[in-house]
């Protein structure tokens, strides 16, 4: 791996959650002092790779492991202004990036079996855990990993 490839991938899932996450933040800090007590949250997302690693993908699962400790930072420092940070990990999800992995014989007969709910997901899968974090439903749920697998991180 190129110092490039390791540095573009960091700038993308790393400094892009970051200085999004701020910008956020900074805002409802903001609305926080005026007097609106509502809080906020900001949902991060992040990766299986960051519990279990990735051959010849240690940039993208450094990534995504960091996402996760930033998180964690962000929901402690901000939680005085009501401010919630939680991040979802997703499993392997029916998508255009997983297609062609989702699609390989010998990897859906060496996954699958590992998936107690026999199935990928789909992105479906995650419209109800995300309108929960966005809500006031959520309003003491903070610095937390919401994995969306299928059961198959338990393994």
């Amino acid at each position: 791996m190129t110092d490039d490839e390791w540095h573009r991938v960091l700038r993308v899932n790393l400094d892009g959650a970051f200085y999004t996450a701020q910008e956020v933040a900074r805002h409802m800090v903001a609305r926080h002092a005026s007097g609106d007590t509502s809080g906020g949250s900001i949902v991060f997302t992040s990766s299986g790779s960051a519990f279990f690693g990735q051959q010849r993908g240690q940039h993208y699962a450094s990534s995504k492991g960091a996402v996760i400790s930033m998180m964690k930072g962000i929901a402690v420092e901000h939680a005085r202004h009501g401010i919630r940070c939680n991040a979802l990990v997703p499993g392997w999800i029916e998508s255009d990036m997983t297609a062609p992995v989702l699609g390989w014989d010998k990897f859906v007969a060496n996954v699958m079996p590992r998936i107690p709910m026999r199935r990928w997901g789909t992105g479906d899968d995650f419209g109800g855990i995300a309108v929960y974090l966005a809500s006031r439903a959520s309003s003491y749920h903070t610095a937390d990993v919401i994995t969306i697998d299928g059961g198959h991180y338990s393994f």
